[in-house]
């Protein structure tokens, strides 16, 4: 088999590799489908994770079907499904409380040990999945792979920011980063009520995208004018930061009205409080961390994609073989791609 393997920064590509087996009753071996690049998988590409893996097998966003199952997922055998990127034992008392991301066993696949222990990656022709009673889910029969393929990372984050997002029926929303995050974090604010999404981003690339995803697209320079046009001088009740930069959420901060809520699901790495705590404090402000969580939030994710009340399609831009994964990886790189989806199992590419 294939597996898309980080040599170092900016040097990603494809390796022959065993086609990984059940060892355990909980364990299932996907054969993939479809997988994509997520914006998480930058930062080892760009050397921002030092010590990440040379060897990792990357990608934690894939949908597939089941090839082999242990004794207690023997069930899912045969199924189509997709993969939660987060990893959870779903059995501790954290899981039973729908907190995945606090298990004792949390991990990512294709993400080397930043969050846990090492498991390879979904950016290949298969993949083992542990304690995949949990971390897999039946695809329903009406959602095609790719609408599937979103609720395993972008559109759970998504949706989990605009609902802790505190959105008021009406209100104006302010999304800091116009990628795939974004994009699906301001379709699921307008799914919540709220009358005006306003998407903030330096790249005309991304704004153009916004644009054509139907949202108001502007500068990071022009947000506080466009958001006090939309809001009356108000602000924006409810602002997301997808980003993960400190002057995201400064700039998220900046933005949101007094008693606003803002909620930060960027990957952040900072050492520091990087915003106006001073600001924060007088305007009341609620501001929360976020991580998604597919396994607890698929029912929902289902329910929207079923209805037709977000497109996540929208926002793919390439769909490219497996073959073809260094260059899918420059193009998200350089800004030239919004989403890319990897079409697998074609060896001849």
């Amino acid at each position: 088999m294939r597996g898309t393997v980080f040599r170092g920064p900016y040097d990603v590509g494809l390796r022959d590799l065993p086609v990984p087996r059940v060892e355990d009753a909980r364990d299932a071996v996907v054969r993939v489908t479809a997988s994509a690049i997520c914006g998480t998988d930058l930062h080892p590409y760009r050397g921002e994770l030092p010590g990440f893996g040379v060897g990792t097998v990357l990608g934690h966003e894939f949908v597939g079907v089941v090839e082999d199952a242990g004794d207690e997922v023997a069930h899912l055998t045969g199924r189509r499904v997709v993969a939660s990127d987060l990893v959870a034992c779903g059995r501790c008392r954290t899981c039973r409380r729908g907190w995945h991301y606090q298990c004792a066993e949390v991990t990512l696949f294709g993400y080397s040990t930043v969050v846990g222990r090492p498991l390879d990656g979904g950016q290949a022709d298969y993949v083992k999945v542990p304690f995949a009673d949990v971390v897999l889910a039946a695809c329903p029969d009406e959602l095609t792979d790719e609408q599937a393929l979103f609720t395993g990372d972008v559109l759970a984050t998504g949706y989990i920011a605009a609902e802790r997002a505190d959105i008021p029926l009406g209100g104006t929303v302010a999304v800091i980063g116009a990628g795939t995050v974004g994009l699906l974090a301001g379709m699921c604010a307008e799914a919540g009520g709220a009358a005006s999404v306003i998407l903030a981003d330096p790249s005309p690339t991304r704004r153009a995208a916004a644009e054509r995803c139907g949202f108001t697209a502007v500068s990071p320079e022009q947000l506080a004018a466009t958001v006090a046009g939309a809001s009356e001088g108000g602000g924006a009740q409810s602002v997301i930061e997808a980003v993960g930069s400190d002057a995201a959420l400064g700039l998220a901060v900046e933005t949101a009205a007094p008693r606003g809520t803002v909620v930060a699901v960027g990957a952040h790495h900072s050492q520091a409080a990087p915003f106006d705590s001073g600001r924060a404090f007088g305007r009341e402000l609620t501001l929360r961390f976020a991580v998604g969580d597919p396994i607890a939030v698929w029912p929902e994710l289902f329910a929207l994609l079923k209805a037709g009340r977000v497109d996540p399609a929208a926002v793919i831009s390439h769909r490219l073989p497996l073959a073809e994964v260094a260059r899918a990886y420059r193009l998200f790189d350089r800004r030239e791609a919004t989403k890319v989806v990897l079409v697998c199992g074609d060896v001849a590419g």
